[in-house]
């Protein structure tokens, strides 16, 4: 049977439902006219301005497809296709509007959550929390805005800036899923800042730059270490490097928080799943404690390490999986050092702890911040984010701060960072009339 050329009523059909998209797509507004907040939940302007832009040129781009394919369909280019032909157009419009709509819904479930009480202001802190834990200074790279969200579950999970969205296109900013049941204590931080690590280590091209290294390291196996164990490692080095980052912002809550989030059943524990990204937990964990010591020597990484023994203790494995697991045990000096002293070529010659400090983050320093904060409370408030985490973190993990204290306080500095973002913005606008600059002493000390 031959292909039958396109006739008048398939041609007002396909017309009527080209014009429908178009109404549908009209119906789709900017999110700055939809959803309610208050000024302080809202999205910091970069983070906005790029959302915005990149979904208004989809909607663009979609509104010349439909009219090129009406302009088709009404003129002579049509007058020899057949009806198969001007559907199978036609419903390829149809799949790049319903990926409009996807790009869409993808923002709005984060988005929406902002008008949330006490969730939309704090979510607002979280993007500021975000934003310093990516910088670095020495204009290393132009960090991407950072946006948060919450949805269940015990692990967070990042969305990178610049990667394809669903549909097409790249992701105009980072989307971190936070995990809701870490709302609000010092181990969000850990959760929070491993996945802006991954955007960091992006960023600089870390992965990359450290495959070569480990591979290296497995011709024969180095310092009496197996290569199996170097290839396991670089297997996992992607989410090695965000937990590097993680620790190297925020010290031990970085550890404590990784074991809540790893305390699983013994048989999830102590699986080392060569697909898996992942390192297994177990090893992950003392991982966490040798990068720990790497990078802030002092004895409570011994302690952290012994307390994750004592909740998971190696007795009763089969003895394969016992040796592999002491392998790796045995390789966490010498894969701490090499990651701490490791110098990619982003960062022109000096390594991830010198640009970010880690000599200012020390325990006794962090400990002697939260002796002075606990007399002069508005120091705190005037401290970087990620440093306010960093002490309270150590505040907790010394036993100084109660974990209903400490929600407090996380609570009120939230709510702070939100306030002052959003404060610098009008204080930026007033610029233009010459008004006066906010201070910025706490109001919920």
């Amino acid at each position: 049977m031959s292909a039958m050329a396109i006739s008048s009523y398939a041609r007002w059909m396909l017309a009527q439902e080209a014009r429908s998209l178009l109404t549908r797509l009209r119906r789709v507004r900017p999110f700055v006219l939809i959803e309610p907040m208050v000024p302080a939940a809202a999205l910091l302007p970069a983070a906005q301005t790029a959302i915005e832009t990149h979904l208004a040129q989809g909607r663009r781009g979609l509104h010349g497809l439909v009219m090129a394919f009406l302009a088709w369909l009404q003129g002579p280019g049509s007058r020899h296709a057949t009806a198969e032909e001007a559907q199978r157009r036609f419903t390829f419009l149809r799949l790049k509007f319903n990926a409009a709509l996807t790009q869409f819904d993808l923002f709005n479930d984060v988005i929406t959550q902002r008008s949330e009480n006490k969730n939309g202001v704090w979510l607002s802190g979280l993007d500021v929390v975000s934003a310093d834990a990516l910088a670095l200074p020495g204009r290393y790279y132009r960090a991407p805005p950072v946006i948060c969200y919450l949805d269940r579950g015990p692990g967070a999970a990042i969305r990178r800036a610049r990667t394809r969205l669903p549909g097409g296109g790249d992701n105009p900013v980072a989307i971190v899923r936070v995990p809701r049941e870490r709302m609000v204590g010092s181990s969000i931080a850990s959760s929070l800042i491993h996945e802006v690590g991954h955007q960091g280590a992006a960023l600089l091209d870390l992965v990359n730059s450290l495959r070569p290294v480990l591979q290296s390291m497995q011709g024969g196996g180095s310092q009496g270490t197996p290569a199996h164990v170097w290839r396991l490692w670089e297997r996992w080095i992607s989410e090695v490097v965000a937990d590097l980052w993680s620790l190297a912002r925020v010290g031990v809550v970085a550890t404590m928080g990784l074991i809540g989030v790893v305390s699983l059943p013994r048989v999830f524990v102590f699986r080392v799943n060569p697909e898996d990204p992942h390192p297994a937990p177990w090893i992950r964990v003392k991982l966490s404690c040798a990068l720990g010591e790497q990078l802030f020597p002092h004895p409570q990484w011994r302690r952290v390490a012994a307390l994750w023994e004592s909740f998971y203790p190696l007795t009763g494995l089969p003895p394969e999986q016992r040796r592999l697991l002491l392998q790796l045990e045995d390789s966490l000096p010498a894969f701490a050092a090499l990651l701490a002293r490791h110098r990619p070529a982003l960062l022109r010659g000096r390594t991830l702890p010198d640009v970010m400090a880690v000599r200012a983050r020390q325990p006794r320093r962090l400990a002697s911040l939260y002796r002075q904060w606990s007399r002069a409370p508005q120091q705190m408030y005037d401290a970087a984010p990620s440093l306010a985490f960093a002490v309270l973190g150590q505040a907790r993990a010394d036993g100084r701060l109660s974990p209903e204290d400490e929600s407090v306080l996380l609570g009120r500095l939230l709510t702070h960072w939100a306030l002052r973002s959003t404060l610098d913005l009008n204080a930026l606008c007033g610029d233009a009339v010459q008004l006066p600059r906010p201070e910025y002493r706490s109001t919920i000390l």
